[in-house]
């Protein structure tokens, strides 16, 4: 048997047995306490699948100081900075469309100035992440 369904086997009737000592009205706390573990433990294995499917090539490693440094699943990398040009470039037609449409000249050029702007300020913050580099500290939600 896998050492995980014995940790798990081995929870299940630590709480089966605090059940029969507390007695009936801690049942929902102990099950709530269960499930949590539960839980955790399906969060590890998922994180663990996904590390192992990316691979450090996409920055996500599958241990703690794999991959590029300021390149984790939540930050800034070089694919967000292919994405969000070529998406801009693709939700610009319709938008020129409407801003045209309503506001005439002025409106294409409010429309593609947000545009621009929100490129550019992108483009901005991915370059102010990359000089930070791995001397920016990390959180835990980088891991």
């Amino acid at each position: 048997m896998d050492t995980r369904q014995d940790d798990l086997r081995r929870d299940l009737d630590a709480t089966l047995q605090a059940r029969k000592e507390l007695g009936p009205e801690y049942e929902s706390e102990l099950v709530d306490s269960f499930l949590a573990r539960i839980d955790a433990r399906l969060d590890a294995r998922v994180e663990r699948r996904v590390a192992e499917r990316l691979g450090p090539a996409d920055g996500y490693g599958p241990a703690e100081g794999h991959g590029r440094p300021g390149y984790g699943p939540r930050s800034f990398g070089r694919r967000s900075a292919t994405r969000l040009p070529i998406i801009s470039l693709v939700l610009g037609i319709p938008l020129s469309a409407i801003a045209t449409d309503s506001g005439g000249f002025w409106g294409l050029l409010v429309c593609w100035g947000g545009i621009v702007g929100v490129n550019v300020s992108s483009a901005l913050a991915e370059r102010i992440q990359e000089q930070r580099g791995a001397a920016a500290p990390k959180s835990d939600w980088d891991r």
